[in-house]
């Protein structure tokens, strides 16, 4: 990172010290001892699990120049800035830092979709710009602020994409990023035990527009029921969808292969032929949004249409891998009633040979609070029209096979361990079968794929 002045950090976040601070400049900020090196400001940040003030004294001896605290403690040393929340403060350093910058600023959320669709506009950006992303899955008030400070005068744009769990946490995140262009892929049911309804989830999103400057633009899935009305004067809003052909950007002509999709987005009046290597319109819809922010950013359309070839998914999500000739499509990482649902919509159209079967391993979707048990009996209706074989695991994974037995299926089978599950996926999946397994990210599904694989 640029060297920031110790003093101007000290405003920025309002701290208070014991010392008079020296004219000094920080030239990196570390929120972990471990990676502390001489000049570094030390931030001790504070989580359920952890807490940074622990290591200060370490950080201290390390080299680091000074450390930004919320507490008094035996560390050794008054080389400190005390603040209300080292939370906070982090996040204000990150904002600070930006504010020295002028890159191209797209920021991503929803409740589905917005690691994917963060992918696919990265690919887009990158025909262009040189291109600063979120990683993985660092999209929270840590995650977010570090990549922000790994901003530098080559960057010419950032992509960042927003997680939450709780109401004001989305704001906390675009007031220091600013940016110029906000997605919102959908608002579904992820974090409803946390926020009591969609409505509330609604709110969360919409605090994106909270950092977006006036004028920018806010781009929005018009196939989604709580996004296809919405007026805000003061934004550039752009609607995509797939289904709603009224939507300022949509797709025709979708070709589905077995591992990628072809399809012609609809912009301005012209067409634009785009491939993605992925299957399922819900990629499709996530595709448009990803040419939607491109273009909002300056990439012309037929390029960013080309560029949609470039995307690549990342960890377990819709992971296809072979095996014995079985299809295995791993995506493991998370798991809500949306996303479910989109994933056995893909399923029930997944090509396949006469006398092959598409087998669907499905297990619990947590944190879904009063709605746990419909969402869990719809996912089993879901699979029983998508599959020919249905196996369950979880306490809630009994509500799943309760479902599709409901809805007429036959072959529904619930296993009480993952083992158990993933001896019976390999006794009964044959050569030119297709597996797709979901589930929540705390079920760990990818422990079925492995033990699958083995010979």
């Amino acid at each position: 990172m640029l060297p920031l002045k110790l003093r101007e950090i000290a405003a920025a976040i309002g701290a208070e010290t014991k010392t008079d601070l020296p004219d000094i400049e920080i030239t990196d900020i570390c929120t972990d001892s471990r990676d502390v090196k001489p000049g570094s400001l030390f931030v001790a940040l504070c989580g359920i699990k952890f807490d940074g003030h622990t290591f200060v004294k370490t950080a201290i001896e390390k080299g680091a120049a000074f450390a930004v605290v919320q507490k008094e403690g035996d560390y050794g040393t008054d080389n400190l800035l005390f603040v209300k929340t080292t939370r906070q403060a982090f996040l204000d350093i990150a904002g600070l830092y930006r504010s020295k910058f002028s890159p191209v600023v797209i920021a991503v959320t929803g409740s589905v979709g917005k690691t994917t669709t963060r992918e696919m506009i990265a690919a887009v950006v990158k025909s262009k710009y040189k291109t600063l992303k979120t990683e993985n899955n660092l999209n929270n008030e840590v995650g977010v602020p570090k990549t922000m400070l790994e901003l530098d005068p080559s960057v010419e744009a950032m992509v960042l994409e927003f997680g939450m769990v709780q109401l004001g946490e989305i704001e906390e995140l675009t007031v220091p990023a600013k940016p110029d262009i906000a997605v919102i892929t959908c608002i579904g049911t992820s974090h409803i035990e946390n926020l009591g309804s969609r409505e509330n989830i609604k709110k969360a999103k919409f605090e994106i527009i909270k950092g977006l400057k006036k004028g920018g633009t806010l781009i929005l899935n018009k196939d989604n029921d709580m996004l296809r009305n919405i007026c805000l004067h003061e934004y550039n809003v752009v609607y995509y969808a797939v289904e709603d052909k009224t939507a300022d950007i949509t797709a025709e002509n979708i070709v589905e292969h077995e591992d990628f999709t072809e399809f012609d987005i609809v912009s301005g009046g012209k067409s634009f032929r785009a491939q993605i290597p992925c299957i399922g319109a819900h990629n499709v819809l996530n595709a448009l949004a990803g040419f939607g922010a491109g273009v909002a950013a300056g990439v012309e359309p037929c390029k960013a249409a080309l560029a949609l070839a470039d995307f690549r998914a990342t960890g377990m999500r819709q992971r296809v891998r072979k095996c014995r000739g079985v299809t295995v499509i791993e995506d493991c990482y998370n798991a809500n009633p949306d996303s479910v649902k989109a994933a056995m919509l893909t399923l029930g159209s997944y090509k396949i040979q006469p006398e092959a079967k598409k087998i669907a391993v499905l297990g619990d979707m947590l944190e879904l609070g009063t709605v746990a048990e419909s969402a869990h009996l719809a996912a089993g209706k879901e699979a029983a029209d998508a599959a020919d074989i249905l196996l369950c695991c979880g306490e809630l994974g009994k509500l799943i096979a309760r479902g599709a037995m409901g809805a007429g299926m036959k072959n529904v089978r619930h296993f009480d361990s993952k083992d158990d599950l993933a001896k019976e996926l390999r006794s009964v999946a044959r050569s030119g079968d297709v597996i797709w397994l979901k589930a929540s990210r705390g079920m760990r599904f990818e422990d079925i794929a492995e033990a699958f694989y083995e010979e």
